[in-house]
């Protein structure tokens, strides 16, 4: 899951993202309206984390913009505006969540992690293909009935190819998704993922190599 925060403070921006990282999510920081409606155009995010008092302007035209140009990415206000007309204002412009500085980053994460399930198809809880049972909301993976310690990127990794199982899921679509801005799309940080991933949930291997496009989990 690929999230964006705007946050203009430098140091609130890398903690939060720190924090979500290692949760398992993908992030991107923009610290300002101009660089966060470029990156939303360019990217394709599972929810957007908004500072209010940006520095060309308020977080709220950005999510304004966004509803009014019919985009449905789930957004979490993360402000010091904390009157009740400030929260009004933030759903009324198009906001899922608001959450008042300051905030426990387990709270922030969890608020996250919920949005990101809220999709037109929500994921089911749990994928069970074979003997591998995936505990999405426990980010906990079983392998007959033995579990699999996995960090936070294998688990992403996994969960994305289970979702997809009988489909090829590109290199491409792995680092989009998985990764973010700070990844190099050269390098072979995918490959090193998923020979550490088929190593940890052992044999028979269920994760097959499409050459020359990508990976998949049959079914």
């Amino acid at each position: 899951m690929r999230v964006l925060v705007v946050e203009d403070d430098e140091g609130l921006g890398l903690e939060v993202a720190a924090g979500l990282r290692s949760a398992g999510f993908a992030v991107d920081l923009a610290n300002h309206l101009a660089d966060a409606d470029f990156k939303t155009s360019v990217n394709t995010y599972d929810c957007l984390v908004v500072d209010r008092g940006l520095p060309d302007g308020d977080g709220l035209q950005l999510v304004a913009a966004k509803r009014q140009a019919g985009h449905s990415v789930p957004v979490l206000m993360l402000t010091a505006r904390d009157g009740i007309a400030d929260r009004v204002a933030g759903f009324e412009h198009g906001a899922d969540d608001y959450l008042v500085k300051p905030f426990a980053l387990p709270e922030l994460t969890a608020r996250v992690r919920a949005l990101c399930r809220r999709r037109e198809h929500p994921a089911p809880a749990r994928l069970i293909f074979g003997d591998i049972d995936i505990d999405l909301p426990r980010r906990r993976v079983m392998r007959a009935g033995i579990l699999r310690s996995l960090t936070p990127k294998e688990f992403a990794v996994l969960e994305l190819l289970a979702t997809r199982a009988g489909n090829v899921v590109s290199r491409t679509e792995l680092i989009e998704c998985c990764w973010d801005e700070m990844a190099e799309p050269a390098s072979n940080v995918v490959d090193a993922v998923i020979a550490q991933l088929r190593r940890k949930l052992g044999a028979p291997p269920v994760i097959e190599t499409v050459r020359g496009t990508g990976f998949m989990i049959g079914i």
